[in-house]
């Protein structure tokens, strides 16, 4: 089943921000017996998030004032129309208690599920670029799959295996899964990974080499109209994490690693100008096309700790949101991004505001690793609320437990059975 991303984006009331804040933070602790067991009910839910923005100091001392909004990022199974239903249906109670404190939310006393629905699809903001790390798999497929990896293994636990060959073993596993009665999909779903599209990606590499006459002095030219006449005149971002506010990073790190995975939410306003709009432009376009083409194999720029990542331009473009759903720390998940895409990091929001120090457009930035933490810190909001359908499997594991469902069923040789029982 393919999966989507929404985000949502509604005005608060701006007298009524502390009431939302106060809410969310009620919503948030009592998740388990609420909206978290809502959203597990439906079973198509993979990451929700609710996060309050536009409310206090901005983090680049902007003195433009803006509207407190309220952000809801969905990232679910199937289609658009199916998730608002259900969401509006079965989270009914929850939705009003947080958005009666926004902007022209349907009077709760004639409200119902269509102008719920209503009232979200029209706050719908477009992503730029969605990244998912475990293509075309559901949430009830990533769940069966957990619970056969696990029946696998207590089940290898449960007796000494030693002197009996692989394909034997593999062959009293067979047996018993399907014996079991607990895993009919087995036998009427049929299961494939995404594939790396070569004859694309030969295609386009023989047109950028026959272009490259073409492409390159442009792209050239551009890197030395930016660096000179823009990169030059920056303000660029110059703080150490010793120098950020306390408090703040006390509030951003108390919510971090409860579990295997974290999330991340930052935001960040865009420079002025039509070549920074179009650089990232075109950073953003062509993270599409190897996020559509490579990057579907449980892996972004080489970092296998991703589930799901986009990022949104808003507010005609001046604006850059991106979130994030990953594995392991914080400063892990930042440190994999400045070994393995520091260039595509750079490339990116080099073209916003109070970024550090950048040459020729992807250089510099993010390779500035003291500076680029602390800016990373700086710029990240604080999650009110966040959802994970399976917050203690790591993109590893859902990837791993494919391939596990894939290879059960077939007849493989004693080497092949070998390197199966492995996975587990």
């Amino acid at each position: 089943m393919k999966q989507n991303s929404i985000t949502i984006l509604v005005p608060v009331i701006p007298d009524k921000v502390h009431d939302l804040l106060s809410q969310l933070k009620e919503v948030k602790l009592k998740s388990q017996e609420g909206i978290s067991k809502d959203l597990d009910g439906l079973g198509i839910i993979h990451y929700a998030r609710w996060v309050v923005i536009d409310h206090g100091k901005s983090w680049i001392n902007d003195e433009q004032k803006r509207a407190p909004k309220l952000l809801f990022v969905v990232d679910y199974d199937g289609n658009e129309a199916d998730m608002l239903h259900k969401v509006c249906e079965s989270t009914s109670t929850i939705l009003d208690l947080i958005y009666v404190f926004c902007n022209d939310y349907p009077p709760l006393n004639s409200i119902n599920e269509k102008s719920r629905i209503d009232y979200l699809r029209y706050h719908i903001i477009k992503d730029t670029a969605v990244y998912i790390g475990a293509p075309g798999r559901s949430v009830l497929q990533i769940q069966n799959e957990r619970k056969l990896r696990n029946y696998i293994r207590n089940f290898l636990d449960s007796k000494s295996w030693i002197g009996i060959p692989a394909q034997e073993v593999l062959q009293e596993i067979q047996s018993k899964v399907m014996d079991s009665g607990d895993f009919g999909f087995l036998e009427t779903k049929n299961v494939s990974f995404p594939r790396i599209n070569y004859p694309v990606l030969i295609l386009v590499g023989l047109l950028v080499l026959i272009l490259l006459p073409i492409w390159l002095p442009i792209v050239l030219i551009w890197m030395f109209i930016l660096h000179f006449f823009y990169e030059r005149k920056d303000e660029n971002f110059t703080q150490k994490r010793s120098q950020l506010d306390d408090g703040y990073l006390t509030d951003l790190e108390k919510y971090e690693d409860w579990k295997n995975q974290n999330q991340f939410t930052q935001l960040v306003d865009m420079k002025e100008g039509s070549l920074r709009l179009l650089s990232i432009k075109f950073m953003f376009m062509l993270t599409n096309f190897l996020i559509k083409m490579v990057f579907n194999q449980g892996k972004l720029m080489g970092i296998p700790t991703i589930h799901f990542a986009k990022w949104v331009m808003f507010e005609k473009n001046s604006r850059v949101l991106f979130s994030s759903n990953f594995d392991g720390s914080w400063q892990q998940y930042l440190g994999d991004f400045i070994d393995n895409s520091g260039w595509g990091l750079t490339g990116i929001f080099s073209n916003t505001k109070a970024f550090p120090k950048t040459n020729f457009l992807i250089t510099g930035g993010a390779y500035r690793e003291e500076y680029f933490l602390a800016w990373s810190r700086n710029s990240e909001l604080i999650t009110n609320f966040w959802y994970s359908a399976y917050p203690d499997l790591s993109i590893k594991n859902v990837n791993n437990n494919t391939k596990i469902r894939v290879q059960l069923m077939q007849a493989l040789s004693d080497r092949q059975a070998t390197k199966f029982l492995k996975l587990l």
